[in-house]
């Protein structure tokens, strides 16, 4: 039977409606929108996998031909994306996944977040002057690298639900690094963009990488060999991941991480002793769905949980779309991340409240919201406790470099996968043709404050706190939706908001993907540029939210399963592809 692969890329964006307004820019986005892509959702009744690149895509798609599985299509999507969107994610960094097995009926959920080195302290994060060091002060050099979980989670969820061979599924991005690939417009413009303060090009590895002979960005079209990546695909095709924890890929990284600018202290026995973690599915009941993503060290599906818990308090459907009811989400999601800072982090090391997701502590939440104005800065409120500790709030936010792969096979596996190495290009160091992640900014600087500890502080051996939401929305046992984003801390209300738009408002899921971004983090509202959201500013303001335009670039992918069909969409603000049969 002749094999069926649909490719949509479309070019310009008519649903963004550009106004060219003068708006204000964040000062940290390194993964900022370098164009807009007009997509249309992929139908398909075999299989689907939709990424942030659509040779990723491909390379998952073809694996899914041959039969192979969803988990075995991850692999081979998340090695590609390290070789063709190397600021994004990669084996340098680290992943969550949540995967329903077709064949148990279980939903479960991988651990596969950085860990601090075991000698880290809470003053990790100090200068000689005994006070916190400057953000972008910490992410470049080795010292803000964590120790790498992605490969050993991709060999270990293969392990077990793998069906092809290991060695093939990397095969075609060895060969793509060996043989080169072009450089797309996305990554041009995201190596331009990591220029300057943002010390790219101070780094000896990455200088040589990302730019040409005359120090220039590397431009769209232009042909790019990792020779040195090619290598290291061919040594853990053959050795596994032990040659990354534990052999002469571990001992690159170690140097690395001491021998360059702002040197950290990982060590050989802390990359031996990493390990990936199943841990359960976190789910909240909405609208009848249960919406499960992953649990600490993330705090996605815990916000993203609260949020929707709290907003079930209202008949968003019988609403009219407007300020009304954008206040409401406003609202809901500063209470939110009030809790987000106070409590959550790795809870491995962190006792949290056991009822941040109790429907009738939620249904509290919802009262404190005032349809008539806005509460300004919420505070976190106090769950149902057992053995939670009193901790000091925390403001760190994790900047947006990360990605995002959603798939479903044809035997109906399911995987929702978000990956990350941190900000754009991680710390900026890069061995073996890849670079490592600079997860350990995503700690709190400070250790503690007002004299209790700050929950996401450094610890050794500590996972930082995340907000990577992968997740699998459940109805009546069965899965309906993956869905996942990049973004930052702002992923949250990406992915919750595109789950509202699809539950409540019965949208298509590129239609829900397409949607302009409303964003709060428990402070002002950010409104995304050049878009029909920015229409409510005036009725906003009116209910006291202070507001912000600026770029704000997700990189939603997602699958629907409806009446026997997969529906795929990507997000049309990166240049990811939905391909299916």
């Amino acid at each position: 039977m002749t094999r069926k692969i649909r490719f949509i890329s479309m070019l310009m964006a008519g649903v963004f409606g550009f106004a060219g307004a003068s708006v204000a820019q964040e000062t940290m986005q390194p993964e900022s929108t370098i164009a807009i892509a007009e997509r249309s959702s992929v139908s398909a009744e075999k299989y689907m996998v939709t990424s942030a690149n659509p040779i990723a895509s491909q390379i998952g798609a073809e694996i899914l031909a041959k039969g192979g599985t969803a988990i075995d299509a991850m692999v081979g999507v998340q090695i590609a994306l390290n070789l063709v969107e190397p600021q994004s994610s990669g084996i340098g960094g680290g992943a969550f996944l949540v995967y329903w097995d077709a064949k148990t009926k279980k939903l479960t959920t991988f651990d596969g977040r950085e860990k601090a080195p075991k000698a880290a302290t809470p003053e990790y994060w100090f200068g000689p002057d005994g006070k916190p060091v400057k953000w972008f002060d910490a992410v470049v050099g080795g010292r803000s690298v964590g120790v790498p979980g992605t490969l050993k989670l991709m060999e270990s969820t293969h392990k077990k639900y793998g069906k092809l061979d290991w060695a093939s599924l990397l095969e075609p991005t060895r060969a793509l690094a060996a043989g080169g690939f072009q450089v797309s417009q996305r990554l041009s413009g995201s190596i331009e963009k990591a220029m300057g303060k943002r010390k790219l090009e101070q780094m000896p590895d990455t200088r040589k990488f990302f730019f040409d002979a005359d120090g220039k960005p590397l431009r769209e079209g232009f042909l790019l060999r990792n020779p040195e990546f090619a290598d290291t695909l061919a040594k853990i095709q053959k050795d596994g991941s032990k040659v990354f924890y534990e052999g002469d890929i571990a001992e690159q990284i170690v140097e690395a991480v001491k021998t360059e600018s702002n040197a950290g202290i990982l060590t050989m026995d802390d990359m031996k002793s990493y390990d990936v973690v199943e841990r359960p599915a976190v789910c909240v009941d909405y609208r009848g769905h249960d919406v499960c993503g992953m649990g600490p060290p993330s705090s996605g599906a815990l916000t993203v949980g609260q949020i929707l818990g709290i907003l079930a308090n209202y008949d968003l459907a019988g609403m009219e779309t407007g300020a009304d009811s954008e206040h409401l989400y406003i609202e809901a999601a500063k209470l939110a991340y009030a809790d987000r800072g106070l409590y959550m982090a790795d809870s491995d090391f962190v006792d949290m409240p056991e009822g941040m997701l109790d429907a009738g502590y939620l249904k509290s939440r919802a009262a404190l919201i005032d349809k008539s104005k806005t509460m300004e800065k919420a505070k976190a409120g106090t769950p149902p406790w057992k053995n939670a500790a009193l901790r000091a709030p925390d403001s760190q936010l994790e900047r947006p470099g990360t990605s995002h792969v959603s798939i479903v096979d044809s035997m109906g596996n399911v995987v929702s996968l978000t990956t990350t190495i941190e900000t754009g290009f991680g710390s900026r160091v890069m061995v073996g043709g890849f670079l490592l992640n600079n997860e350990l900014t995503d700690f709190s600087r400070k250790a503690e404050k007002d004299g209790k500890p700050i929950a996401n502080r450094v610890e050794g051996g500590k996972r930082p706190r995340s907000s990577m939401s992968p997740t699998i929305v459940m109805k009546d046992g069965e899965p309906m939706l993956s869905i996942g984003s990049p973004g930052g801390s702002r992923i949250i209300n990406y992915v919750a908001r595109s789950i509202i738009a699809i539950l409540d408002h019965g949208m298509d899921p590129q239609d829900a993907i397409n949607l302009p971004h409303i964003v709060n983090r428990n402070g002002k509202t950010d409104i995304e540029q050049n878009t029909s959201a920015m229409a409510l500013i005036p009725a906003l303001e009116a209910k006291g939210h202070k507001v912000n335009v600026r770029d704000l670039n997700s990189g939603l992918h997602a699958v629907l399963i409806k009446d026997g069909k997969l529906i795929g969409a990507a997000d049309p603000r990166r240049e990811g592809m939905a391909i299916g049969e």
